[in-house]
């Protein structure tokens, strides 16, 4: 098979992953920085990864790896403002 005829990479799926680890980075910040960074960035990463799946099952399942690992960011990311972080000094 040559390169030439590879179809491109997940673009949309990637930037959720990107977006989604950002926020699970910035999540733990306190005095509701966290908050708005992080939940604001997994938001983002969610409708991203909605868009990126739907992309990967039209492509035959390519490119569906990165949504995986950026629902996973979301999920930690949800989990922990829930748990407070974010928000508690």
């Amino acid at each position: 098979m040559s390169y030439a005829t590879e179809r491109p990479s997940n673009k949309t799926a990637w930037a959720a992953f990107w977006v989604g680890l950002a926020g699970l980075i910035l999540m733990p910040i306190p005095l509701f920085i966290g908050l708005i960074l992080g939940g604001g960035l997994s938001l983002v990463a969610a409708v991203l990864a909605a868009i990126g799946l739907l992309k990967g099952v039209a492509r035959g399942g390519k490119g569906i790896a990165p949504v995986v690992f950026a629902v996973i960011f979301i999920l930690l990311t949800w989990g922990g403002i829930s748990l407070g972080g974010g928000i508690v000094w």
